[in-house]
C-alpha cells in the first residue's frame, strides 16, 4: 500500500505556501506604494494652493462629490475607512460572492486610486484602515487563486492579510497582530496565528525595503519620572477617552443620518461638507490638510510651539471627510489630533515632560476614539520606539477606553460593522 506524501514535500501545500508568502510581499508592495503616492499628491496639493488657495473653495466641495460619487457607482464597498467592511467579511461564511463585495483584487486597487484622489481634493484622511482593507483583500484574492482551504479563505486570509497591512503602514508588528487580535479576530487558532505571524514579517520586511524606515516617527527619550509627573496619567486618560468618546458618538449619529439619505439629497450635504472641510484648511495655513503626518512629526519634535486650534481644527477636517463617506482611514488624523490636544494640555500639566504628556493625551485619543486600549498602547509605544513610557501609555489607553463609554457605550467599529450587516440582512 502506497503511503501518502508528508505534507511538507506535497505539491499542493508548496504551492500555496508561495502564493501566500507573495501575496504578503505584494502587500507590502501596495501599501508603500499607498505611501508614497500619497506622500506626493499632499505636496503637489499644497504647491498649488501656496498659489492659488482661493481655490480650496472649489476643489474640496466638487472633490468631495466627485470621489463619493465614483466610489459609489464604481467601487462600492471601498468607502469610509475599510475597518468595518473586513469585520463584516470576517462574519460571512460559505457565500464567496457576498464577501467579495467587501474583500476583493477590485477593492484594493479602488482603495488605492480614491484614496489618493481624494486626498488630492483636500481630504483630511488617514491610510490605516485602507491599508488593512487592501491587506485583506489582496490576500483573499490571490487565495481564491490559489483555491486555498475554505477555512483559510474564511478567516485565515482575511486576518493574515488585513494584519499585514496595518504593521507594514506603521513599522509596527506586535501593532499589527494586537490589533488582528482585538479589533478584527477575537480568537487565534494555531494555523490562523501562525499565517498572521508569517504575513506581517513579509510584508513588514517588504515596506521597510521599499520605504527606508523602520520607526514610524522619531520621538525621542520620553521619560516619565516617578511621584508627581505620573498624575499626568489620569488627566490624559480622562480628557483623551472624553474627546475621543465624543468624536466618536458624533461619527455614529451623523453615519447612520447620512446612510437613510438618497444620493440626490446626499449632494447638497456633500457640498456644505467640502465647503466646511475648505474653511477648516483655510483657516489653519493648511496644516489640516491630507493624513496629519507632517504635523505629528512636528508636534513631536517641538510640541510646545503647536497652534491651541490645531486639535480642534484637525478633528473638525477629519469628521467632515468621514462624514462624506470616501475611502478615508482615521488612525493618523486620530494620532495627530490627539497630539494636538496633548499640546494644549502642557499649560496644565507644567511637572510632566511635555514630550511624554503629547504621547499620553495622543494613545488616550485614540483609546477612547475606537475603544481598543491594548492596540493603542501597544501601537504608540512601537510606532514612536518609546518603550520606556509602557506602563504609563498602558494605564492610559485604558483608562481613556473606559471613560469614552460614558458618551459612546458601543466601538465606533462595532456600531458601523452592525450597520452593515443590517444592511446586508434587509437586501437578502
Amino acid at each position: 500500500m502506497t503511503q501518502a506524501p508528508s505534507p511538507f514535500f506535497s505539491a499542493t501545500a508548496w504551492k500555496q505556501r508561495l502564493v501566500f508568502w507573495c501575496g504578503a510581499i505584494l502587500v507590502g508592495v501596495f501599501i508603500s506604494a499607498l505611501t508614497v503616492l500619497s506622500e506626493h499628491t499632499v505636496t503637489w496639493l499644497r504647491d498649488f494652493l501656496q498659489r492659488f488657495p482661493w481655490a480650496l473653495f472649489v476643489i474640496c466641495p466638487l472633490g468631495m462629490i466627485l470621489v463619493t460619487g465614483l466610489t459609489d457607482h464604481f467601487f462600492p464597498g471601498a468607502e469610509r475607512s475599510g475597518v468595518p467592511q473586513v469585520r463584516v467579511a470576517l462574519a460571512i461564511h460559505h457565500d464567496l460572492q457576498l464577501r467579495n463585495r467587501f474583500v476583493s483584487f477590485r477593492i484594493a486597487v479602488g482603495k488605492v486610486l480614491l484614496t489618493n484622489l481624494g486626498l488630492l481634493t483636500g481630504s483630511s484622511a488617514g491610510l490605516g484602515g485602507p491599508a488593512i482593507q487592501i491587506g485583506a483583500s489582496l490576500m483573499t484574492a490571490l487565495g481564491k487563486a490559489a483555491r486555498f482551504p475554505p477555512h483559510y479563505l474564511e478567516r485565515g486570509l482575511i486576518l493574515a492579510g488585513s494584519a499585514a497591512g496595518f504593521a507594514a503602514l506603521f513599522s509596527a508588528p506586535l501593532a499589527g497582530i494586537i490589533f488582528a487580535i482585538e479589533e478584527l479576530g477575537r480568537s487565534f487558532e494555531e494555523k490562523i496565528g501562525s499565517l498572521v505571524l508569517t504575513a506581517i514579517i513579509l510584508a513588514g520586511m517588504t515596506a521597510f525595503i521599499l520605504l527606508n524606515h523602520y520607526v514610524f516617527l522619531e520621538a525621542g527619550e520620553a521619560p516619565l519620572p516617578r511621584g508627581g509627573s505620573w498624575l499626568a496619567i489620569p488627566v490624559c486618560g480622562i480628557i483623551g477617552g472624553l474627546a475621543g468618546g465624543l468624536f466618536s458618538a458624533l461619527m455614529i449619529r451623523s453615519g447612520r443620518w447620512m446612510s437613510q439619505r438618497a444620493w440626490k439629497s446626499r449632494v447638497a450635504t456633500l457640498f456644505f461638507s467640502g465647503l466646511v472641510l475648505a474653511g477648516v484648511h483655510f483657516i489653519s495655513h493648511g496644516t489640516t490638510l491630507g493624513t496629519g503626518y507632517p504635523m505629528l512629526k512636528n508636534i513631536l519634535s517641538d510640541p510646545q510651539t503647536t497652534d491651541p486650534a490645531f486639535a480642534v481644527l484637525k478633528a473638525t477636517a477629519t469628521f467632515f471627510t468621514a462624514l462624506s463617506g470616501m475611502p478615508a482611514g482615521l488612525f493618523v488624523p486620530t494620532l495627530s489630533a490627539g497630539a494636538g490636544l496633548g499640546a494644549d494640555l502642557l499649560t496644565w500639566l507644567p511637572f510632566a515632560p511635555p514630550l511624554a504628556v503629547v504621547l499620553l493625551t495622543m494613545c488616550g485619543y485614540f483609546a477612547g476614539m475606537f475603544q481598543n486600549p491594548m492596540t493603542s498602547f501597544v501601537l504608540v509605544m512601537e510606532m514612536t520606539d518609546t518603550h520606556e513610557l509602557l506602563l504609563p501609555l498602558m494605564a492610559t489607553a485604558f483608562i481613556a477606553s473606559g471613560t469614552s463609554r460614558l458618551l459612546s457605550p458601543q466601538p465606533l467599529y462595532e456600531t458601523m460593522t452592525a450597520a452593515y450587516a443590517k444592511r446586508l440582512q434587509e437586501n437578502a
